[in-house]
């Protein structure tokens, strides 16, 4: 039997060309096309003028709302993650919701969600946060694939109600 010494190793399926950074004024028609995307996949109807407010509340950063956005080389978004930091009654350090998680199809595979993931880590401790938590569909077992490798499973079932 031969040996093989100092093979190469994937370097966890990331593609050097992916950055993510903070959302920007100027990213507007790529994070449209993604989120217009991920509302699809959802089945939301959400108004024009709440799509709006949501970009600019997302690019200001400063109202407990962060947008971050994953570009290609060329600068072409494939994918979008929306934090969101609150106060917490059972610690004296914020939490940090990833309210919204979305990989175009040609980012998938690719490692980007995993990048996205990473920098979603690194910002919560940025902001000082204890934890990072999130919800997804049942159904959403491609989604769910992925979660089980970059977080925990917990017990807790969600309800809402709607005012």
């Amino acid at each position: 039997m031969k040996a093989v010494v100092d093979e190469p190793k994937p370097q966890d399926d990331v593609k050097p060309d992916v950055t993510v950074r903070r959302l920007r004024a100027t990213d507007r028609e790529g994070w449209q096309r993604l989120w217009t995307q991920y509302l699809r996949f959802y089945r939301a109807d959400i108004e024009a003028s709440t799509s709006e407010i949501t970009f600019g509340r997302l690019c200001e950063a400063d109202n407990g709302l962060v947008g971050l956005l994953a570009i290609d080389a060329d600068g072409n978004a494939l994918g979008l993650a929306h934090l969101i930091f609150h106060p917490s009654t059972w610690t004296d350090r914020p939490y940090c919701y990833l309210e919204d998680l979305f990989v175009d199809r040609a980012g998938r595979g690719a490692g980007v969600a995993v990048r996205l993931f990473d920098v979603v880590y690194e910002t919560a401790r940025a902001h000082g946060a204890e934890r990072v938590y999130w919800h997804t569909q049942q159904y959403n077992g491609a989604a769910r694939s992925l979660y089980d490798t970059v977080g925990q499973l917990t017990s807790f079932i969600v309800y809402e109600h709607e005012l």
